[in-house]
Protein backbone atom coordinates (compact mmCIF):
# COMPACT_ATOMS: atom_id res chain seq x y z
CA UNK A 1 0.00 0.00 0.00
CA UNK A 2 1.19 3.15 -0.10
CA UNK A 3 2.37 4.45 2.79
CA UNK A 4 0.78 8.02 3.73
CA UNK A 5 -2.51 6.37 2.36
CA UNK A 6 -5.66 6.54 5.04
CA UNK A 7 -8.39 3.76 4.85
CA UNK A 8 -10.68 3.38 1.95
CA UNK A 9 -12.56 6.99 1.58
CA UNK A 10 -16.45 6.94 0.31
CA UNK A 11 -16.21 10.36 -1.51
CA UNK A 12 -20.19 10.25 -1.00
CA UNK A 13 -19.20 11.17 2.84
CA UNK A 14 -16.38 13.50 2.12
CA UNK A 15 -17.66 17.16 1.95
CA UNK A 16 -15.84 18.47 -0.85
CA UNK A 17 -15.43 22.04 -1.62
CA UNK A 18 -15.05 23.54 -4.94
CA UNK A 19 -11.86 24.65 -4.43
CA UNK A 20 -10.39 21.24 -4.11
CA UNK A 21 -7.76 19.98 -6.21
CA UNK A 22 -8.26 17.68 -9.28
CA UNK A 23 -5.73 14.49 -8.82
CA UNK A 24 -3.95 13.16 -12.20
CA UNK A 25 -2.37 9.69 -12.41
CA UNK A 26 -0.04 8.09 -14.64
CA UNK A 27 2.83 5.08 -14.83
CA UNK A 28 5.18 8.27 -15.02
CA UNK A 29 5.71 11.61 -16.51
CA UNK A 30 3.63 10.88 -19.52
CA UNK A 31 0.51 12.05 -17.53
CA UNK A 32 2.40 15.62 -17.37
CA UNK A 33 1.15 16.07 -20.91
CA UNK A 34 -2.79 15.57 -20.14
CA UNK A 35 -1.92 18.15 -17.18
CA UNK A 36 -0.38 20.73 -19.49
CA UNK A 37 -3.85 20.81 -21.00
CA UNK A 38 -5.49 21.05 -18.13
CA UNK A 39 -3.17 23.92 -17.05
CA UNK A 40 -3.90 25.80 -19.59
CA UNK A 41 -8.05 25.37 -20.06
CA UNK A 42 -8.27 25.45 -16.30
CA UNK A 43 -5.98 27.73 -14.59
CA UNK A 44 -7.55 28.05 -11.57
CA UNK A 45 -7.91 24.37 -10.50
CA UNK A 46 -5.46 23.27 -8.00
CA UNK A 47 -3.73 19.76 -9.53
CA UNK A 48 -2.05 17.19 -7.48
CA UNK A 49 0.18 14.87 -9.66
CA UNK A 50 1.25 11.05 -9.26
CA UNK A 51 3.67 9.60 -11.26
CA UNK A 52 3.95 5.71 -10.23
CA UNK A 53 8.02 5.90 -11.73
CA UNK A 54 8.58 2.85 -9.86
CA UNK A 55 6.70 0.98 -11.76
CA UNK A 56 6.54 1.97 -14.97
CA UNK A 57 5.70 1.76 -17.55
CA UNK A 58 2.62 -0.12 -17.41
CA UNK A 59 2.41 -1.53 -20.90
CA UNK A 60 3.88 -4.86 -20.14
CA UNK A 61 2.35 -5.42 -16.86
CA UNK A 62 -0.41 -8.00 -15.67
CA UNK A 63 -4.08 -6.20 -15.93
CA UNK A 64 -4.69 -7.87 -12.29
CA UNK A 65 -1.89 -5.59 -11.25
CA UNK A 66 -2.45 -2.67 -13.15
CA UNK A 67 -5.77 -2.50 -11.48
CA UNK A 68 -4.67 -3.22 -7.97
CA UNK A 69 -1.98 -0.37 -8.10
CA UNK A 70 -4.69 2.04 -10.32
CA UNK A 71 -7.18 1.68 -7.14
CA UNK A 72 -3.92 2.24 -4.54
CA UNK A 73 -3.48 5.53 -6.26
CA UNK A 74 -7.12 6.54 -6.50
CA UNK A 75 -7.53 5.78 -2.66
CA UNK A 76 -4.36 7.29 -2.07
CA UNK A 77 -5.06 10.96 -3.83
CA UNK A 78 -8.82 10.59 -2.64
CA UNK A 79 -6.76 11.05 1.00
CA UNK A 80 -5.53 14.30 0.18
CA UNK A 81 -9.15 15.46 -0.82
CA UNK A 82 -9.36 15.44 -4.25
CA UNK A 83 -12.58 16.66 -6.00
CA UNK A 84 -11.58 14.25 -9.78
CA UNK A 85 -9.69 11.80 -11.07
CA UNK A 86 -7.46 12.21 -14.01
CA UNK A 87 -6.57 9.33 -14.98
CA UNK A 88 -3.73 10.39 -17.64
CA UNK A 89 -3.03 6.44 -18.65
CA UNK A 90 -4.11 5.01 -21.81
CA UNK A 91 -3.16 2.00 -20.32
CA UNK A 92 -4.50 2.26 -16.67
CA UNK A 93 -7.55 3.47 -18.07
CA UNK A 94 -8.38 0.62 -20.07
CA UNK A 95 -7.74 -1.85 -17.66
CA UNK A 96 -9.14 0.03 -14.48
CA UNK A 97 -11.24 2.83 -15.08
CA UNK A 98 -14.26 0.79 -14.73
CA UNK A 99 -13.12 -0.74 -11.04
CA UNK A 100 -12.13 3.09 -9.91
CA UNK A 101 -16.07 4.16 -10.98
CA UNK A 102 -17.27 1.23 -9.32
CA UNK A 103 -15.51 1.83 -6.27
CA UNK A 104 -16.19 5.33 -6.31
CA UNK A 105 -19.21 6.16 -7.66
CA UNK A 106 -19.88 9.29 -6.77
CA UNK A 107 -16.41 10.53 -7.74
CA UNK A 108 -15.73 12.66 -10.88
CA UNK A 109 -13.33 10.10 -13.32
CA UNK A 110 -12.06 11.57 -16.35
CA UNK A 111 -10.39 8.37 -18.54
CA UNK A 112 -8.17 8.85 -21.77
CA UNK A 113 -8.25 6.70 -24.65
CA UNK A 114 -6.72 6.45 -28.07
CA UNK A 115 -8.02 9.33 -30.25
CA UNK A 116 -10.06 7.09 -32.91
CA UNK A 117 -12.91 9.31 -33.50
CA UNK A 118 -11.40 12.46 -34.18
CA UNK A 119 -8.69 10.28 -36.23
CA UNK A 120 -11.21 9.64 -38.21
CA UNK A 121 -12.62 12.97 -39.06
CA UNK A 122 -9.08 14.26 -40.06
CA UNK A 123 -8.21 11.05 -42.28
CA UNK A 124 -8.90 11.34 -45.92
CA UNK A 125 -7.63 7.83 -46.62
CA UNK A 126 -9.48 5.80 -43.74
CA UNK A 127 -6.52 4.41 -43.02
CA UNK A 128 -5.31 5.21 -39.54
CA UNK A 129 -2.34 4.46 -37.69
CA UNK A 130 -2.41 3.63 -33.84
CA UNK A 131 0.94 3.99 -31.92
CA UNK A 132 0.71 2.80 -28.32
CA UNK A 133 1.02 0.11 -25.60
CA UNK A 134 0.96 -3.83 -26.41
CA UNK A 135 -1.42 -3.63 -23.58
CA UNK A 136 -3.37 -0.84 -24.48
CA UNK A 137 -3.93 -2.38 -28.44
CA UNK A 138 -4.94 -5.88 -26.69
CA UNK A 139 -7.57 -4.11 -24.17
CA UNK A 140 -11.25 -5.60 -24.73
CA UNK A 141 -11.64 -1.60 -24.23
CA UNK A 142 -9.76 -0.18 -27.47
CA UNK A 143 -10.76 -3.58 -29.46
CA UNK A 144 -14.73 -3.26 -28.88
CA UNK A 145 -14.02 0.35 -29.50
CA UNK A 146 -12.08 0.19 -33.05
CA UNK A 147 -14.16 -2.51 -34.23
CA UNK A 148 -17.35 -0.25 -33.46
CA UNK A 149 -15.93 2.52 -35.50
CA UNK A 150 -14.22 0.62 -38.15
CA UNK A 151 -17.74 -0.76 -39.34
CA UNK A 152 -19.62 2.55 -38.76
CA UNK A 153 -17.26 4.54 -40.86
CA UNK A 154 -15.47 1.98 -43.10
CA UNK A 155 -11.70 2.82 -41.97
CA UNK A 156 -9.35 0.69 -40.90
CA UNK A 157 -7.31 1.16 -38.31
CA UNK A 158 -3.55 0.07 -37.76
CA UNK A 159 -2.34 -1.01 -34.52
CA UNK A 160 1.59 -0.44 -33.55
CA UNK A 161 2.94 -1.46 -30.32
CA UNK A 162 5.82 0.49 -29.32
CA UNK A 163 7.51 -1.38 -26.88
CA UNK A 164 10.27 0.72 -25.25
CA UNK A 165 8.88 4.28 -26.45
CA UNK A 166 7.77 5.28 -23.16
CA UNK A 167 10.91 4.13 -21.17
CA UNK A 168 13.37 6.41 -24.03
CA UNK A 169 10.67 9.30 -22.76
CA UNK A 170 10.75 8.73 -18.95
CA UNK A 171 14.42 8.64 -19.05
CA UNK A 172 14.00 12.76 -20.80
CA UNK A 173 15.61 11.08 -24.12
CA UNK A 174 13.11 13.53 -26.22
CA UNK A 175 15.68 13.84 -29.16
CA UNK A 176 17.99 10.99 -28.75
CA UNK A 177 19.17 8.98 -31.91
CA UNK A 178 18.03 5.80 -29.62
CA UNK A 179 14.59 7.47 -29.79
CA UNK A 180 14.77 8.43 -33.12
CA UNK A 181 15.18 5.00 -34.32
CA UNK A 182 12.37 3.16 -32.18
CA UNK A 183 9.94 5.45 -33.89
CA UNK A 184 11.53 4.72 -37.34
CA UNK A 185 10.80 1.13 -36.65
CA UNK A 186 7.34 2.06 -35.38
CA UNK A 187 6.13 4.94 -37.79
CA UNK A 188 7.46 3.01 -40.97
CA UNK A 189 5.26 0.57 -41.31
CA UNK A 190 2.59 2.50 -40.69
CA UNK A 191 3.37 5.10 -43.38
CA UNK A 192 4.11 2.20 -45.68
CA UNK A 193 0.63 1.07 -45.96
CA UNK A 194 -1.00 4.51 -46.10
CA UNK A 195 -1.63 5.92 -43.10
CA UNK A 196 -2.44 9.54 -43.56
CA UNK A 197 -3.28 9.88 -39.34
CA UNK A 198 -1.46 8.92 -36.48
CA UNK A 199 -2.75 8.74 -32.95
CA UNK A 200 -0.76 9.01 -30.45
CA UNK A 201 -2.11 6.45 -27.53
CA UNK A 202 0.02 6.86 -24.73
CA UNK A 203 0.25 10.16 -22.86
CA UNK A 204 3.76 9.62 -23.27
CA UNK A 205 4.17 9.95 -26.74
CA UNK A 206 3.17 14.00 -27.16
CA UNK A 207 6.41 14.76 -25.81
CA UNK A 208 8.16 13.11 -28.74
CA UNK A 209 5.97 14.79 -31.18
CA UNK A 210 8.66 16.89 -32.74
CA UNK A 211 10.60 13.61 -33.27
CA UNK A 212 8.01 11.92 -34.59
CA UNK A 213 7.26 15.10 -36.92
CA UNK A 214 10.79 15.33 -38.55
CA UNK A 215 10.92 11.15 -38.74
CA UNK A 216 7.78 11.16 -40.52
CA UNK A 217 9.27 14.39 -42.75
CA UNK A 218 12.17 12.15 -43.83
CA UNK A 219 10.27 9.30 -45.03
CA UNK A 220 7.46 10.85 -46.76
CA UNK A 221 8.74 12.02 -50.09
CA UNK A 222 7.42 15.61 -51.74
CA UNK A 223 5.06 15.16 -55.34
CA UNK A 224 4.56 18.48 -57.57
CA UNK A 225 6.73 20.37 -54.82
CA UNK A 226 4.24 19.87 -52.00
CA UNK A 227 4.52 17.92 -48.90
CA UNK A 228 2.11 14.81 -48.01
CA UNK A 229 0.62 15.76 -44.71
CA UNK A 230 -0.11 13.35 -41.84
CA UNK A 231 -2.07 14.23 -39.22
CA UNK A 232 -1.04 13.65 -35.43
CA UNK A 233 -3.72 13.12 -33.17
CA UNK A 234 -2.96 14.31 -29.38
CA UNK A 235 -6.26 13.39 -27.33
CA UNK A 236 -5.23 15.81 -23.85
CA UNK A 237 -6.93 18.60 -25.23
CA UNK A 238 -10.13 16.54 -25.09
CA UNK A 239 -9.69 14.97 -21.66
CA UNK A 240 -9.18 18.47 -20.50
CA UNK A 241 -12.25 19.88 -21.78
CA UNK A 242 -14.68 16.62 -20.72
CA UNK A 243 -13.32 17.57 -17.33
CA UNK A 244 -14.38 21.01 -17.56
CA UNK A 245 -17.40 19.71 -18.59
CA UNK A 246 -18.06 17.85 -15.62
CA UNK A 247 -16.93 19.82 -13.34
CA UNK A 248 -19.01 22.61 -14.10
CA UNK A 249 -22.15 20.26 -14.17
CA UNK A 250 -21.67 19.08 -10.50
CA UNK A 251 -20.98 22.83 -9.23
CA UNK A 252 -17.28 21.63 -8.62
CA UNK A 253 -15.07 24.52 -11.01
CA UNK A 254 -12.47 26.31 -8.48
CA UNK A 255 -13.21 30.20 -8.02
CA UNK A 256 -11.38 32.40 -10.50
CA UNK A 257 -10.02 34.44 -8.01
CA UNK A 258 -8.17 31.66 -6.16
CA UNK A 259 -4.86 30.65 -6.29
CA UNK A 260 -4.11 27.52 -8.22
CA UNK A 261 -1.92 25.16 -6.26
CA UNK A 262 0.74 22.16 -7.67
CA UNK A 263 2.03 19.07 -6.04
CA UNK A 264 3.52 16.05 -7.15
CA UNK A 265 4.24 12.76 -5.83
CA UNK A 266 6.23 9.86 -7.52
CA UNK A 267 7.45 6.25 -6.55
CA UNK A 268 10.32 6.86 -8.30
CA UNK A 269 12.97 9.69 -7.51
CA UNK A 270 12.12 13.05 -6.23
CA UNK A 271 14.81 14.64 -8.46
CA UNK A 272 13.72 13.09 -11.77
CA UNK A 273 10.23 14.09 -11.30
CA UNK A 274 11.28 18.13 -10.77
CA UNK A 275 13.42 18.02 -13.61
CA UNK A 276 10.16 16.19 -15.69
CA UNK A 277 8.18 19.36 -14.24
CA UNK A 278 11.36 21.65 -15.08
CA UNK A 279 12.00 20.62 -18.56
CA UNK A 280 8.58 18.96 -20.06
CA UNK A 281 6.74 21.62 -18.18
CA UNK A 282 8.81 24.55 -17.31
CA UNK A 283 8.39 24.77 -13.98
CA UNK A 284 11.19 26.73 -12.17
CA UNK A 285 10.09 25.63 -8.69
CA UNK A 286 9.54 22.10 -9.39
CA UNK A 287 11.77 20.71 -6.18
CA UNK A 288 9.48 22.39 -3.50
CA UNK A 289 6.14 20.63 -5.30
CA UNK A 290 7.57 16.88 -5.30
CA UNK A 291 7.00 14.20 -2.37
CA UNK A 292 8.51 10.52 -2.65
CA UNK A 293 5.80 8.07 -1.59
CA UNK A 294 6.04 4.40 -0.87
CA UNK A 295 4.09 1.71 -2.42
CA UNK A 296 4.33 -2.36 -1.81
Amino acid sequence: MLSSSASAIDPVRQPLHANAPVGVFDSGVGGLSVLQHIRQQLPHESLLYFADSAFAPYGDKPEAVIVQRSLGIAQFLLAQGVKALVVACNTATAAAIAAIRHTYPSLIVVGVEPGLKPAIAASNTGLIGVMATRRTLESQKFIALRDQLSEAHQVKFLPQACVGLADQIEKGELQSQATALLLQGYIHPLIEQGADTLVLGCTHYPFVRPLIERVIEQMIPRTGGQKHAVCIIDTGEAVARQLAKLLHVNDRLAATEGVADMRAYTTGSPSDMSNALNNLLKMKNAKQMVQAVQFA
